[in-house]
């Protein structure tokens, strides 16, 4: 249950920065203050989504030594790894758009409390990860998106 109460920590932080959605700086990002933002909310109800869409049955574990490295450091490498189109933001990056995409996904992980530990969702490099690590994902991915938005915003 920690990474959940992580989770929605990271998220209130990066509510805080909504109100600079339209902040960019190149040396740090292409995308602005906004796109990171939109980007964890998208990616956070894509991976909800998918594990409640999952059926547990059809797991099969494999191992994959990103997954197993990404655990270990949790970190994700900065710049190396491009958005897959599912969650990369196409929609209005404004303060009112972002809110309510905020407000959504605040909702959405609510209810992860349903599912059971067998969901799992496919990850495009880590393979398939299974309800826990999923949300250490989340954890991880989200927190990789607001240093890179302090970044942003440091003066």
């Amino acid at each position: 249950y920690h990474q959940m109460a992580a989770l929605q920590e990271l998220l209130y932080k990066i509510e805080r920065h909504i109100p600079h959605s339209e902040i960019k700086n190149t040396a740090v990002s292409e995308g602005s203050v906004g796109w990171h933002i939109a980007h964890s909310l998208l990616t956070i109800r894509v991976v909800v989504d998918a594990l409640a869409q999952s059926n547990p049955k059809a797991y099969k574990w494999r191992f994959n030594w990103k997954r197993s490295f990404l655990f270990a450091v949790q970190k994700i490498p900065k710049g190396k790894i491009k958005a897959p189109k599912a969650v990369r933001p196409t929609n209005d990056l404004n303060p009112q758009s972002l809110m309510q995409q905020w407000q959504l996904t605040m909702e959405k992980i609510d209810s992860l409390k349903q599912l059971s530990p067998g969901h799992f969702f496919q990850h495009p490099f880590l393979g398939l990860i299974k309800l826990k690590p999923a949300q250490k994902f989340l954890v991880i991915h989200t927190r990789h998106h607001l240093n890179i938005i302090e970044a942003i915003l440091q003066p």
